[in-house]
């Protein structure tokens, strides 16, 4: 009997451990080390960012770059303005007074060709007009006054106003008027100078009808004086005239009777006051020195030298800003003209407007007819405001200031010097003028005489004299007396500034 096959043998059993193997851990370690897969959409987004790192680094450096351009270059602006600021030269007025005649407006015309100012073909236009007119000498003062009034009737009326350079200083002209009806016009240039050019006629007879009582010469004087021109440049013109031909005498004549007047005038005339002859339409001795051929006697400087060696006061440029407004325009904005008393004025400078305190600010500065960053005190300059309208503002305005405004009053004290009374006119309470201050023109009345004060006894130091406890009822010619003054106004009050000059035909104080 065959045997059946062995059966197969039964599996071994699974063996399960409670311990796990080392290649687990193995693999559990691995699996915890290694990152997580990104989602599609996240990688995307990281490889957007990624490629925008770069161009938001090189952004940042072209904004820096830029920022530090400009930042170099506004440091290179600012030095340059500053080191042009520090090169300026420095700037004087200087008014041309006189009695009518004298020369004025041809010796400044001649100043302005003499500088360059005027070409050779403008003097050759004036020159044929002048002829035409059958006034041959008048071509040069054709530049000064520049209306067919003046031109026609030979007088300035207006202040004429120009500018010139020397080597060290820029000067600006202003040609008053010398005759008697132009008094106020003379005082308003007047008010603006630094120093003051008095030109004498040596002409025979004109001299002595400018220089005798009522003259314009001796008036004019006196008045630049008063309304603090403290240096005086006496040219004595028309010395290549037929009647003198450079005559030291008639040279002398005219220093000897002059000198006496300017001292009781109150002018030192060893410090203050220089002399020197000139020929206004040829233009001898004004930029270049007198050939000894034309005037041996002569060996002094020439017109030119001097203006140039004159020292004046220096103004606070750190003081409060004072600057009377003389006129105003518009062009693109408010702009108003005047000269700077005190303070500099800078663009972007917030300011005030006074009497009608109008908060302005300050968009613009020129000097003649360069822009500037600031002006400071004494220069003549345009400034163009932003806060306020033309219409809002009138000649006598004064720019001012914020923190130390101007003050704007109807009444004030102050301390006159009666200069000339004429017609038999008594100087008393209830007198009434006509006030000028800078750019003010207003109606005024004494109203009460307080003090008068007597110059010989203060002259001599004698304070023992007591003060006298009445108060005058009049003064006479030559008098110096402090009263009140009242501005006759309607709606508004009037600037005090620096100088105060009262003026009326029959009183000037």
């Amino acid at each position: 009997m065959e045997h059946d096959a062995d059966p197969a043998p039964a599996p071994a059993p699974a063996i399960t451990s409670l311990q796990p193997a080392d290649d687990d851990w193995a693999a559990r370690d691995d699996l915890e080390e290694a990152p997580a897969k990104p989602h599609p959409h996240s990688a995307a987004r990281d490889d957007d960012d990624a490629r925008e790192a770069p161009r938001a680094r090189a952004a940042q450096d072209v904004n820096g770059i830029k920022s530090s351009l400009q930042s170099l270059e506004l440091q290179s602006v600012v030095q340059t303005e500053a080191k042009e600021e520090q090169n300026r030269k420095r700037h004087l007025n200087v008014v041309f007074i006189g009695h009518v005649d004298a020369g004025k407006s041809t010796a400044g015309g001649q100043i302005l060709f003499l500088s360059g100012q005027v070409d050779d073909r403008t003097i050759q236009k004036y020159e044929k007009e002048a002829k035409d007119k059958s006034r041959e000498s008048w071509y040069m003062a054709y530049i000064m006054d520049t209306n067919e009034e003046e031109r026609a009737k030979g007088k300035t009326v207006e202040v004429g106003r120009a500018h010139f350079e020397t080597e060290t200083t820029r000067f600006t002209i202003l040609d008053a008027p010398g005759h008697k009806s132009y008094v106020p016009n003379m005082i308003s240039g007047a008010s603006q100078a630094d120093i003051g050019v008095l030109v004498i006629s040596a002409r025979k007879g004109e001299f002595e009808t400018g220089y005798e009582r009522g003259g314009q010469t001796r008036e004019h004087v006196l008045l630049a004086k008063t309304l603090g021109v403290s240096k005086l440049v006496v040219v004595i013109n028309k010395m290549d005239e037929s009647t003198v031909g450079w005559s030291k005498e008639r040279y002398d004549e005219i220093e000897g009777k002059m000198v006496p007047f300017l001292k009781s005038s109150g002018y030192n005339v060893k410090k203050d006051v220089h002399f020197l002859p000139i020929s206004g339409l040829l233009g001898t001795n004004m930029k270049t020195r007198m050939d000894k051929s034309n005037c041996s006697w002569w060996s002094g400087p020439c017109l030119f030298e001097v203006l140039d060696c004159i020292q004046v006061p220096l103004r606070d440029p750190k003081g409060p800003v004072r600057m009377p407004i003389i006129d105003k325009y518009k062009d693109m904005g408010t702009v108003v003209m005047g000269k700077i008393e005190s303070g500099t004025i800078s663009e972007g400078d917030n300011m005030l407007v006074m009497p009608n305190k109008a908060n302005v600010k300050v968009i613009s500065v020129h000097c003649d007819e360069d822009r500037v960053r600031s002006a400071a005190p004494g220069e003549n300059v345009r400034v163009k405001l932003s806060g306020i309208e033309e219409d809002d503002i009138t000649a006598g305005f004064v720019l001012s200031s914020i923190k130390n405004p101007v003050s704007a009053i109807s009444e004030f004290r102050a301390q006159l010097q009666i200069l000339e009374l004429l017609d038999n006119a008594i100087f008393t309470a209830g007198y009434k003028a006509v006030l000028h201050i800078h750019s003010v023109v207003e109606e005024c009345e004494i109203v009460e005489l307080i003090e008068e004060i007597d110059l010989k006894r203060r002259k001599e130091g004698d304070i023992k004299k007591k003060k006298s406890k009445r108060k005058p009822l009049f003064v006479k010619n030559g008098a110096v007396v402090v009263c009140r003054v009242q501005v006759i106004l309607e709606t508004s009050s009037v600037n005090c500034s620096d100088t105060i000059w009262i003026h009326r035909s029959g009183i000037k104080v």
